[in-house]
């Protein structure tokens, strides 16, 4: 495995203290009958437990029993850092395009993160109302389109392998969206009625989104291939749609753990009004401030490979709240299988070391990340 997969932001005390305690608790709640990733066990909905009102979070969902206190917390960061922003409308725009490319490429090389405004993505309201409704449905309603045994898609949680690890504080639905041939649509809620219908228009908007801003960030390094970001346009698509209900004890939770993410790029929708997601940057946790219409963007590992590490995929975690809920829907998207998964040609060679090995995307999901 590389290195720099392991330890993205250098082997310093926090970051080596920090993979150590996740990788503690993945092998702890892991027994050899329940070593796969690609499915999930049934786990009670965290949405009806908030709902009971309790006064101390089940000791199933607690963080901090066992003195890893800085498995959640690092230090929050100064307020005046800020995710980068980068508007869609100046990128498309000829007499704006270098400024703007010029900040997507800090934001990239730098953080590995940025909202996008001024996208276009007319459904993306839309759909957060398609998802609310849907999470305000009676619990037997949802469990219609739960998880079936051996897959992570439906509604539940994901990556719950044993009977005693950690939970995380959300509840879900996971769906393959694109190409059309890979949806199961007996997951595919019917309630609300026009669920279906939004997330097929939300599905192929964000392709479009996805496939755009793959061919800037190849301008912003300066590459002229377009067969990168074409292959995000015939690309895999997954959407996790996801619930974050009000928490008695919210700073003894996670929402989601720490983790950087396996896609090639991410776009996330907030439809909440608080900082719920945080990036890690410099040994701080820096929250993500909601804006109305915004979409978070954040690079994957298969874009880390693909630009030679210049661009890297940065930690990010979800927190939770005492008092509000907070919903997300995160589109995690991949390019087409059928291409290597590979540094550009122009980012090696001529004094500049490949960081990454070339793959397949079979190799490249088997973890093969190995360093030349």
């Amino acid at each position: 495995m590389n290195e720099y997969l392991i330890y993205p932001f250098g082997k310093t005390r926090s970051a080596i203290k920090l993979v150590n305690l996740f990788l503690k608790r993945i092998y702890q709640s892991m027994d050899t009958k329940t070593q796969s990733l690609e499915s999930s066990l049934t786990v009670p909905s965290v949405q009806e437990l908030a709902l009971q009102n309790p006064q101390k979070v089940p000791p199933r969902y607690i963080r901090d029993d066992d003195g890893d206190d800085d498995f959640c917390t690092f230090p929050s960061s100064d307020p005046s850092l800020t995710i980068p922003l980068i508007d869609m409308a100046k990128l498309v725009n000829a007499d704006t395009q270098q400024d703007e490319l010029h900040k997507l490429h800090l934001a990239c090389k730098n953080w590995g993160v940025f909202q996008i405004v001024n996208h276009g993505v007319s459904s993306l309201k839309n759909m957060g109302n398609q998802v609310k409704r849907f999470f305000e449905l009676p619990l037997q309603e949802k469990k219609r389109w739960a998880q079936k045994p051996g897959s992570l898609e439906g509604y539940g949680q994901a990556f719950v392998t044993s009977e005693v690890q950690k939970l995380d504080w959300n509840d879900m639905i996971f769906l393959k969206s694109l190409p059309i041939q890979n949806r199961k649509l007996d997951l595919w809620p019917q309630n609300p009625p026009q669920f279906r219908e939004t997330l097929e228009k939300y599905s192929e908007e964000m392709r479009q989104e996805a496939t755009s801003i793959v061919s800037f960030i190849t301008l912003a390094l300066g590459l002229e291939d377009t067969k990168i970001s074409e292959s995000f346009h015939e690309g895999l698509y997954d959407i996790r749609m996801n619930c974050y209900p009000p928490c008695p004890e919210p700073e003894r939770v996670l929402g989601i753990i720490p983790h950087a993410d396996n896609s090639g790029i991410t776009l996330l929708a907030d439809f909440g009004d608080f900082p719920g997601l945080q990036f890690l940057k410099d040994g701080k946790w820096v929250g993500v401030e909601p804006i109305e219409g915004a979409i978070v963007a954040n690079i994957g590992h298969i874009i880390e490979v693909m630009t030679n590490g210049i661009y890297k995929a940065p930690e990010h975690r979800a927190v939770v709240n005492k008092t509000k809920e907070r919903l997300s829907i995160v589109t995690f998207c991949y390019p087409n299988p059928s291409i290597d998964i590979a540094p550009a040609e122009k980012l090696i060679g001529e004094g500049n070391k490949q960081v990454y090995k070339s793959m397949t995307h079979a190799e490249y999901f088997n973890r093969n990340f190995e360093v030349t």
